[in-house]
Parts: C-alpha cells; structure tokens; sequence
C-alpha cells in the first residue's frame, strides 16, 4: 500500500491485499484513504477481491447493449424510478459547482439500481422500484446483476474501513446502510469531436452521494482537479478501481473530506467504456455532521438532511426526463 502518487497516475494507489475483510489490514487501510480522501478526494483501489472475470463480463455487457439499435434501447428508455437507457445529450448538470455548463453530456447510459419488489413496503415511493432490462440479449441480465452483487458486497465491507478512516467504531455507519441506495451506470462515450473545448463527455461536476466506485476501460480521459486548480489524468490502471468522495460524503464529514470536481473528455478517437457504481444511504437516513468531525473550532457547516430528499433534488434539476414530467 502506498499514499503517494505514482508518476503514471499522479494520484494515491491503495491496495487491498486482497479484499476489505482482512482485520489486521484494517487500520492500515483506514489511514491511507483517510490522508488520500482529505487531500485529493480521489484514489485508485487495486487487489479488491473484486474478480478480474466480472469486470471483463460487465464491460462485455456494456458493449453488447450499447451496439444495439437506438429503437432496441429506447424500448426501456428511463422511468420515474431512475432506472433504464439515458439516450445522449438528455443530461445537463445545472448543478456544477465548478462551472456553467450549458451543453448536456455526450454520452449514452444503461442505469440500473437497487431492486424493489412490490411485495416490499418502499415500493413505489421515490426510487424505489424494479429495474429495467432488454429482454433480446442472453445473458446480459445475469452477468451485470453478478457485478452488481459483488461492488454492494466490497461497498459493504469497505464501510467499516471508512469509519475506522473518520476515527469511529467500525459498525458506526451501518444503520444509515441498511437499505442503501445504490445506482450501477453503463457509460458508453462516442469519440467527440477534436477541437471543441466546450464538449464533454461528462462536464466538470461533482458526484452527489456517498461514494463512487468506478471501473473505466483503457481509453483515458478522465480528469480530476487539483487543490491547486490544476486538472490530473486519471490514467487508467489495469484491474483497478477509481475511487472518489462524494457530496454527501464530504458534507457528511464537515469538510474533513473532499468531494472534488472531475471530468470526462473521449479524445481517444475510439469508444470509452466506464461502469461506475454509486453506493449511498438509504433514502430515508438523516445526514448531520458526524460527531467525530465537529469539535470547538470547527461547528457544522449544514443543517440536518434526508438523503433522499437532497437526492431527488439534484436528479430532478439535471435530467431532462424529470423536467419534463414535473
């Protein structure tokens, strides 16, 4: 494991051995993604236990969607739950903190979230519902489903590392993840256009939630902006994950910890693939300051919120779909 940034990556590396069970591991894990997260507020995970196998089949998965016809997609274009195909330039992220954007993102989606059932009491409320799925592509359901499965699971565990990382007992944060909102995103990025420096495949934003696990192919063009205002290549890492703090997360913490901005730029010429994994609370859980991150000198910086209620309002304000059923 190593806190510093290699000279390829520029941001930390912090290698799991293996997987986040490991005790004697612990603590040593907690420190480094404590020292990355209040610095940079990005890093990458390599050794997760998160087999090598099920990256491949949710890319392969991802390439097979997004090669269908536009009519086949479309077909599950997405609902009111979230869930289903984002055609391109139907994002704008008026919520950027770190820019005006006015052009929506050039890129193409398959969302797939938590499953609800109808027999579940939360079924129907906001986000919560059935996921979509092509019903012409063998073996798509199962192999994203297993990936799906497997990053709640290494998110599960990760957890208790991060509350050992904000100097709280490991199980302080599991009552706020008892039915965690969770998103699964196929990106696909067509090739954009070389010269146009207003276009993005994802324009400069932060992430909503609590934290984000991201599996990008080989292709680059993922950037993230220093402390200094500087913008780093995330350079992509055989096998690893990208790994950031996320809005509520950082507020969470009080500041401790840093939401950054980022980007994503297809000048590759070819296609870029991406799956990032959204892990977050449950809709209804109350987020104030942890108690652990407030002290004399450092009171807390917002009020109470419900998670779900802050959610709800940035996809309603980024979306055109949510725009135009409201």
């Amino acid at each position: 494991m190593t806190d510093a940034p290699s000279p390829a990556a520029q941001l930390p590396i912090i290698d799991f051995g293996g997987g986040p069970g490991d005790p004697s591991r612990a603590a040593s894990l907690a420190s480094a993604i404590d020292g990355a997260f209040r610095s940079v507020g990005f890093c990458y995970f390599v050794n997760t236990g998160v087999p090598q196998a099920l990256m491949d089949r949710v890319f392969a998965a991802s390439r097979r969607f997004h090669a269908m016809s536009a009519e086949r997609k479309a077909a599950i274009k997405i609902n009111g739950f979230h869930r289903g195909y984002m055609a391109p330039n139907t994002s704008l992220i008026e919520t950027s903190s770190v820019a005006k954007v006015t052009r929506p993102n050039y890129s193409e989606s398959f969302m797939l979230m938590h499953e609800v059932s109808e027999g579940e009491a939360r079924y129907g409320s906001p986000m919560n519902g059935p996921n979509q799925w092509p019903d012409d592509l063998p073996g798509f359901r199962e192999d994203v489903q297993a990936y799906d499965a497997a990053l709640r699971a290494f998110c599960t565990e990760l957890l208790r590392i991060i509350a050992l990382a904000l100097d709280m007992p490991p199980d302080a944060l599991d009552g706020y993840f008892r039915n965690p909102t969770t998103f699964l995103r196929m990106l696909h990025y067509p090739p954009q256009p070389v010269g146009d420096d207003k276009a993005f495949g994802s324009a400069p934003h932060t992430d909503y939630g609590f934290i984000t696990i991201l599996l990008q192919d080989m292709s680059g063009g993922l950037a993230v902006r220093n402390t200094d205002g500087t913008w780093l290549q995330a350079t992509p890492i055989p096998g690893s994950f990208v790994v950031n703090v996320a809005d509520m997360l950082a507020r969470w913490t009080n500041g401790r910890w840093q939401s950054t901005p980022h980007l994503v730029r297809n000048l590759s010429g070819g296609d870029r693939y991406s799956c990032p994994y959204f892990f977050d609370p449950d809709m209804d859980a109350m987020i104030s300051a942890l108690p652990s991150c407030v002290g004399p000198d450092n009171p807390p910086r917002h009020p109470a919120v419900r998670y779900g209620d802050y959610l709800l309002d940035r996809l309603n304000r980024n979306y055109d779909y949510r725009k135009q059923a409201s």
